[in-house]
This record gives C-alpha cells, sequence and structure tokens, in this order.
C-alpha cells in the first residue's frame, strides 16, 4: 500500500498563493506593491548600517568637494585677456575646411581639406587642397601657404588667385 504522503509533490514557492489570489490578473508593478507592502521591516541593525554608510558617502563627497583646489595655471602658463570682440572678426576653420577654392578668374581648383598650424604656433602655414577626381575618387591633396589666399569678409569665399587645376596637380602629392 503507498502512503498518501509518497504521492503528493512539494508545491513550488510561486504557486504557494491563495486561491482568491491566483484569479486575479495582477500587473508587475501592483505584485512589487505588495511586495513592498507585505516585506518584513528592516532590522534596527540593517536600518544603522544603511544609515552610516549613506552618512559615510556623502562626508566622502563633501571631502573631495572642499579638498579640491581651483584650477591654478602650470608655471610659466599666463593667461591672457582676450578681446571677444576682436576673436569674432577672425574665420573659423570648421566652417571653411570644405569649402570650395576658386581662382581669380572665379573657376572652381579644388576644396579646402585641412590646415596647418607651424610647429612654433604663432600662424597657420598651410592650407591642404583637394584637387582633381570626383566625389573624392581620384583626387589628391596639395600643400599651399595659407597666405596665398585671399577669403571674402563673410568667409564663403576661398580665392587662390593665379591658380590653376592644372597647375596644383603638378606639385607634391601631400600625405598625412
Amino acid at each position: 500500500m503507498v502512503s498518501a504522503l509518497q504521492g503528493r509533490r512539494e508545491v513550488p514557492a510561486r504557486s504557494r498563493i491563495a486561491p482568491e489570489e491566483r484569479n486575479m490578473k495582477t500587473t508587475p508593478s501592483a505584485r512589487l506593491s505588495n511586495l513592498i507592502i507585505n516585506a518584513p521591516p528592516p532590522s534596527h541593525r540593517s536600518v544603522v548600517r544603511r544609515l552610516r554608510n549613506c552618512s559615510l558617502a556623502a562626508l566622502v563627497g563633501v571631502l573631495a568637494v572642499l579638498s579640491s583646489n581651483p584650477a591654478l595655471p602650470q608655471a610659466g602658463v599666463a593667461l591672457v585677456k582676450v578681446d571677444v570682440s576682436v576673436v569674432a572678426q577672425g574665420y573659423r576653420m570648421s566652417k571653411l575646411i570644405g569649402g570650395t577654392v576658386v581662382n581669380d578668374k572665379n573657376e572652381k581648383i579644388g576644396s579646402l581639406d585641412d590646415v596647418i598650424a607651424g610647429k612654433d604656433k604663432k600662424q597657420l602655414d598651410y592650407a591642404i587642397l583637394q584637387v582633381g577626381g570626383f566625389l573624392g575618387v581620384g583626387a589628391r591633396l596639395v600643400a599651399v601657404p595659407f597666405n596665398s589666399f585671399v577669403i571674402d569678409e563673410t568667409g564663403s569665399k576661398i580665392t587662390l588667385p593665379g591658380a590653376s587645376k592644372d597647375e596644383l596637380k603638378k606639385l607634391a602629392e601631400f600625405h598625412y
């Protein structure tokens, strides 16, 4: 004879829900709030530990802010006051790069690919032009002295007087 306990199987914890709750369709947020409401209250030790950890973290944060010194220039570096109205009159390289370069006959001879500053950092030495090709395919890069360009007041027209596509193609190719 088989005992009644042998035929019985263990019921998983998830299915140990009251019969009236089993038929109810609950949303995940309702189940979560039910868990929070029915959770046992935290022990005194866990509350004290959590409060101590939060206080310690806040103290470390305040000390980090208070102990940091303001950024000071390094030895030998001097800050210079700049007249922003003068700066605003200059040309933004980000607006010039990619622009069309024309000659004094208003013929397109290339596009401005890049600008190279000298190691002395006092001036822009060279402009790198993309010459020839179609949509960048088959084009070659050449270096031209930056001071050879004439840029209009708005920075929308870049002119290289006396140049032609053929003459620029004869220049040595520039490689980065």
